[in-house]
């Protein structure tokens, strides 16, 4: 998410710091403007510091140096574009008269003209200048004209007056923000562990085993768990990338570090998302010294631990497991074969022989498998395709049919009762799933619904 935060001149511009920060926590990318005034009350270094950008000041100043302009050479035209959404807070009684008129005679003003993306505001003003015909004229037309207006807080303001006037929290604002954007926080509560990266083997001090895997989906996932509301564990392997904001990282090499670092935390995880690329075997023997090139050379190896079924056998009621399959050919064949010996609830399957798709790449298509359905995630970046495996995830959680195979002999009634007593999608096998899995070819489908 891309946010640009108005800050215009009131004492509450002290909060807008605390704004900033709230939709950090949400994985919003910040962008900060400030009003002429807002610079008296509050440095634009502080807002540059939090976000790590420029802090946008004025429409003149080095206005044709290198970085204050980009490619459109406009850049209150380039911000305008640029953001997803914009939010002025605090928003002055001045403020709002010219955004209602159309006044445009700094950075923010024009910013609000030029840009197409939900614009929000936040009063903040003395309780006489907020009941003022003149201001609530003006609220009611940005109203008309799509603006969403976050209501002031009542009780005691700067002044010393009683009444409406205070901005609305920071959290409040940023909660709104999301709304705006169409951003749920429907993983709110939830601890979701993920994996991510390739894991490495050592065969010398300087060789290992390892794979191509980057990280980036698993990042990927990490980052829509955050801006859905969810506190994240990322355990990583080794990976280029810069952890996402707000994610508690342990960083690790091998599969055995992976193993311990995934059984300690999934203790307190409701959701484990096992997206890492983990080696499947290790060297027998790692020499303590670099092995000399003498000529051929024959390896003996020995599997790693399987940490998605360890996962699976010691989950407790109600903590969903998702894994992971890469494959280069049957894919869903494969996928299912490994759905069904894991006893995951949801496999994300992923060909990886195409160009510029899946391992390594910055766009994935993928199978959401259960062992009822089969859902097609189409070709997208893969921090889209996150967000789209976590909507599969959550239905999970809810009220769902069951697609159920009966055998045409079977006692269809001892069936129908097994699939109704079935425990809910976080518990491990149940008797609904011996039912799928035992049932016969060419046998017919009924549709149960809990």
């Amino acid at each position: 998410m891309r946010v640009t935060v108005g800050v215009s001149g009131g004492i509450a511009a002290y909060k807008a710091a605390e704004l900033v920060r709230a939709l950090q926590k949400q994985g919003a990318e910040v962008h900060v403007v400030m009003t002429a005034a807002a610079q008296k009350f509050i440095q634009p270094l502080t807002f540059a510091s939090l976000t790590g950008h420029q802090v946008l000041t004025s429409l003149w100043d080095d206005y044709w140096s290198a970085e204050t302009t980009d490619q459109n050479g406009i850049q209150h035209i380039s911000e305008a574009q640029w953001t997803e959404a914009l939010v002025v807070a605090p928003a002055t009684a001045n403020i709002l008269a010219k955004f209602a008129h159309g006044i445009a005679d700094d950075f923010l003003t024009t910013l609000y003209l030029a840009t197409r993306a939900p614009v929000l505001v936040a009063p903040a003003m003395n309780v006489n200048m907020w009941e003022h015909a003149a201001t609530q004229d003006n609220l009611e037309l940005l109203r008309e004209r799509g603006v969403r207006v976050i209501d002031p807080g009542a009780g005691a303001l700067a002044c010393g007056m009683m009444g409406l006037g205070r901005m609305a929290e920071p959290e409040a604002i940023a909660d709104a923000v999301l709304s705006a954007l169409g951003r749920r926080h429907d993983l709110a509560g939830e601890i979701v562990l993920v994996t991510a990266g390739g894991t490495r083997e050592a065969l010398d001090p300087v060789r290992f085993i390892g794979n191509r895997s980057s990280g980036k989906m698993g990042y990927a996932l990490a980052e829509a768990a955050v801006s859905r509301g969810a506190r994240v564990i990322l355990v990583s392997g080794p990976t280029a990338l810069h952890p996402p904001a707000h994610c508690e990282v342990i960083k690790v090499t091998t599969a055995d570090q992976m193993r311990h670092a995934v059984i300690e935390h999934m203790v307190e995880a409701t959701l484990v998302i096992k997206a890492a690329a983990v080696a499947d075997y290790r060297p027998v023997h790692v020499s303590d010294q670099k092995l000399k090139r003498t000529g051929p050379m024959t390896l003996e190896l020995a599997p790693t631990e399987d940490i998605l079924a360890e996962v699976v056998r010691r989950r407790r009621p109600g903590q969903l497991i998702i894994g992971f399959a890469a494959e280069t050919q049957d894919k869903l064949e494969n996928g299912r074969a490994k759905l069904l010996n894991k006893g995951a609830d949801a496999i994300v399957v992923n060909a990886v022989t195409g160009d510029g798709v899946g391992i390594e790449a910055d766009s994935n298509a993928a199978t959401f498998l259960t062992l009822q359905t089969a859902i097609e995630l189409p070709l997208m970046p893969k921090r889209s395709l996150a967000d789209r495996i976590f909507d599969e995830v959550l239905t999970l959680r809810r009220p769902k049919a069951l697609l159920v195979e009966f055998g045409e002999s079977g006692d269809e009634k001892a069936k129908q009762d097994a699939v109704l007593k079935a425990s809910s999608a976080g518990d491990a096998a149940t008797e609904a799933d011996e039912v799928l899995i035992s049932s016969a070819a060419g046998s017919r489908r009924q549709l149960i619904v809990e």
